[in-house]
Order: structure tokens, then C-alpha cells, then sequence
């Protein structure tokens, strides 16, 4: 049995829909219009640990949750938290670090965690479930950018390579401290950015790796996106470290839904190639510009102090090409 389509599979179910309903299923978060100029924006995320450290991991974990309000070009405002824990084999001292790493995180981000719900399972996992807001007319759609637009990303790539290699105790304590830097820092600024200068799309690189989020903003639409590799950012001492060992489930199984929509250069190794399906946690936002403004949003983005590039650009599709084209 191949891997599962898990967005096809929620694409199939029958979500309540009405006018109010401004966005829904298929997108990074829901927006709900509750009047003319208030709408609410609405997400849950949840993970198992991805670094050693509970309190860090609770930092991470928050954040990630974060990130598809910021996707949204929305603010978040108040969390309830989601626990999973193993009570008879873990010390309660570790679930406390986890939750105080989270609160720390979303106190970071303006966003008071006002309650939750706690659960026992055979392992950790935490996230949070965040509500913000925004005006019903300015919030940013994943899957509404234009032919000719300019693709930014505002994180490197390579988080889910460096974590699994933590995970096998392969990765050394200094690239340890960067992948936490990295995946702790909050899209806050760059969310700032891009509704300042006003864009197409966006969307976070979370799990479906950078080639899978990028499928997702052109599926059923006739665009396609060519990415410059030699553009895109990764962490410094990421590609010494993929070998079989640090490819995780998550990233496997995105080359396997992946493998017959991306055309390649072939001057890109097949290693190469792994970065780019590699399965991210809190990674960064992947903006769709106008391509006039591209220089604007990244000179924004400079100024707000975040890492980002210009990976690519949108355009229109000619018979028989694959959506995703990945040039050196």
C-alpha cells in the first residue's frame, strides 16, 4: 500500500459550508466572516517531539501552530493547548517544560493560552489549537497566485533532515542549536511583510516539504512553478548529513506522492533532491508576488530582520508539462 493523500482524503468529507464560511477545507486555516470587517481564522497543528529538550520542543511546537495564522496574513489572538502524554513511563516534570515552553512561545507572539484538554498515549505529543483575526476582505489564500508572480521563501529548508538526524543522534550540538533557532522563529514578521506590500498567495512549508506545499498552491489550475535550486536556502551542514537514516517517514512519502509531477534537471544529484521533499516543522512562508513588487517584499522582509529569497516564479502551464519544473 502506497502512502496516503491525506489533503485528498479531507478534500472528500462533507464540511459544513455557508456565506460566512470565506474559506475552508484545503487551505492552511478556516476563515469564518462574523461581521463586515471582523472575521475570525482558525487552525489546529500537533506534533511529536522533534528535538530532546521538552521546553524546546514546546517552543517548536507552538510555533508551528502559529504559522498557518501567519500564512493567513492574520493575528493570532488566544490558543487552547492539545496534550498527549505518556503518564506511567515519563516524568509529569517533562509534559510541565513542554506546556511552559509553549506558553513562553505564544506569550512571544501576543497570543494567551486560555485553556485545553489533555490526554494519556503511549507517546508526547503537543500542539494547539489558535484562533486570530482578520479583516473578511485582506486575509492571503494559498491557492490564488498569478502567472508571472515572483516566489519567496522566508526560512531555509532542511529542518526535517537535521531533526531525524538529532533523532539518530547524527547531528552535532551546534547544527542542534541552529535547526531550534530556525524553527522557533515565529512567521510574525514576515506574515508583517507581505501584507504591507500586499501579495497573491502564501502558504507555510510544513510537512509536505517545499516541492508538496508548492504542488498544493498550483493543483488544478493551469500554472506551473519553476524553481532555481540554486536559490533556494538550506541550513548550512544540512547536506552532509542525508543518508538513509535521516530521511523520515514524512519525507519518503512526499517524493512517492511526488514522483511523477516534478520535472528535474538533470544536473540535480538524486541526494540534492531530498531537501526539497524533505518534511519541515515551523519552516517558513512561501509567498506568491506580484513580480513588480518582489523586490519591495524582500527588501521589506530585510528590514524586518528575516532570512529570505526569491526560489522561483508562476506561470502558465503548455500541454504536457509537470506542474513542478526544478532547474539549477
Amino acid at each position: 500500500m502506497g502512502p496516503i493523500d491525506l489533503a485528498h482524503v479531507l478534500r472528500s468529507l462533507p464540511f459544513s459550508t455557508s456565506e460566512d464560511v470565506l474559506l475552508g477545507c484545503g487551505d492552511d486555516a478556516s476563515v469564518v466572516r462574523v461581521t463586515d470587517d471582523y472575521a475570525i481564522v482558525q487552525t489546529i497543528d500537533y506534533i511529536s517531539p522533534v528535538v530532546n529538550d521538552p521546553y524546546e520542543f514546546g517552543r517548536v511546537a507552538a510555533a508551528n501552530a502559529l504559522s498557518d495564522i501567519y500564512a493567513m496574513g492574520a493575528i493570532p489572538s488566544f490558543a487552547h493547548n492539545l496534550a498527549g502524554f505518556p503518564v506511567n513511563t515519563l516524568p509529569i516534570g517533562y509534559l510541565v517544560e513542554i506546556l511552559r515552553g509553549g506558553a513562553d512561545m505564544m506569550k512571544a507572539a501576543g497570543a494567551p493560552i486560555v485553556g485545553g484538554h489533555t490526554y494519556e498515549d503511549h507517546a508526547p505529543k503537543y500542539g494547539l489549537a489558535v484562533t486570530g483575526s482578520v479583516h473578511p476582505d485582506r486575509y492571503v489564500a494559498a491557492r490564488t497566485g498569478e502567472p508571472g508572480d515572483a516566489l519567496v521563501l522566508t526560512k531555509p529548508l532542511g529542518i526535517g533532515l537535521i531533526t531525524t538526524a538529532i533523532d539518530r543522534g547524527l547531528a552535532p550540538a551546534e547544527l542542534e542549536r541552529r535547526v531550534i533557532e530556525v524553527m522557533t522563529t515565529l512567521n510574525d514578521r514576515a506574515a508583517q511583510a507581505m501584507v504591507s506590500v500586499g501579495v497573491h498567495a502564501c502558504t507555510d512549508v510544513t510537512g509536505f516539504g517545499l516541492l508538496g506545499h508548492l504542488y498544493e498552491m498550483v493543483k488544478g489550475r493551469n500554472l506551473c512553478a519553476e524553481l532555481q535550486y540554486a536559490a533556494i536556502p538550506v541550513i548550512a551542514g544540512t547536506r552532509p548529513l542525508i543518508c538513509e537514516e535521516t530521511l523520515s517517514t514524512g519525507t519518503r512519502n512526499n517524493r512517492l506522492l511526488l514522483r511523477d509531477r516534478v520535472d528535474w534537471n538533470g544536473r540535480i544529484s538524486e541526494s540534492d533532491r531530498w531537501v526539497l521533499y524533505d518534511a519541515q516543522t515551523s519552516g517558513g512562508l512561501l509567498i506568491s508576488v506580484a513580480k513588480d513588487k518582489a523586490a519591495r517584499l524582500l527588501q521589506t522582509l530585510m528590514d524586518m530582520g528575516c532570512d529570505a529569497a526569491e526560489i522561483g516564479r508562476l506561470r502558465y502551464c503548455e500541454a504536457g508539462e509537470k506542474q513542478l519544473l526544478v532547474e539549477r
